[in-house]
């Protein structure tokens, strides 16, 4: 273990650990682009077979994340950590598994309930889309600097603050363009619910920086 404030590391070299903490977050960040896809191929397509396939993909890497986070949780406990760090280090694995399932959701639900996204909101919706995966993928690249190099963690976080903030404001925005619009109570109403939704991917990057904003401060004192 190393305790300086500089160049902090979880673990004291290389080791599968790592490897596997490594291969953890590169799932979310391909889950990520995914997500996006998905979305504007929904937009553009509509419940098409590419569609389905990118769902599909992102399904198959939230089955993988589940199983990889299980294997590092028996590796974390097999290791001499203080019980402190373990238990931030298994906070924060758990914390980015929640933000996989968020992907997962969002898609499935786009490919079980077919929304009928009018094309004056597609621009909206990739927006959102675009703004919320910058977010986590901003708390993804935190997190691996938690593990490599503790003082840059704070420039990513700043990024999660500012994107998840554009995202809250994107889906006020759009919520409000469609509630004035001509569209049915039931529509607005579905409409508004799938925005909630993928904005709530945004709030989870959010609440995740939040929390290794935290172990972050009581790994360098």
């Amino acid at each position: 273990m190393v305790f300086a404030n500089r160049n902090f590391t979880v673990f004291k070299k290389a080791s599968r650990l790592e490897a596997q903490v490594d291969e953890f977050l590169d799932l979310i960040s391909e889950a990520g682009l995914l997500f996006r896809q998905c979305i504007e191929l929904y937009l553009s397509q509509g419940e098409s077979e590419e569609f389905t396939t990118k769902f599909q993909q992102i399904d198959e890497l939230e089955t993988r994340c589940d199983v990889l986070r299980r294997v590092i949780e028996a590796e974390l406990f097999e290791r001499t950590l203080i019980p402190d760090l373990r238990a931030d280090v298994l906070a924060l694995m758990e914390g980015i598994d929640d933000a996989m399932n968020l992907y997962e959701d969002n898609a499935r639900r786009f490919a079980d309930e077919i929304p009928n996204i009018p094309e004056e909101y597609h621009k909206d919706f990739r927006e959102l889309t675009e703004t919320v995966v910058e977010s986590m993928e901003s708390t993804i690249l935190a997190s691996r600097a938690f593990f490599r190099n503790i003082e840059e963690v704070r420039d990513h976080l700043h990024k999660v603050g500012f994107f998840e903030t554009e995202a809250d404001h994107i889906s006020a925005r759009t919520i409000r363009k469609v509630f004035r619009s001509d569209l049915t109570l039931e529509q607005k109403i579905h409409i508004r619910y799938f925005i909630s939704k993928i904005d709530d991917i945004a709030d989870r990057a959010e609440d995740l920086g939040d929390n290794l904003a935290i172990c972050t401060i009581k790994r360098r004192i």
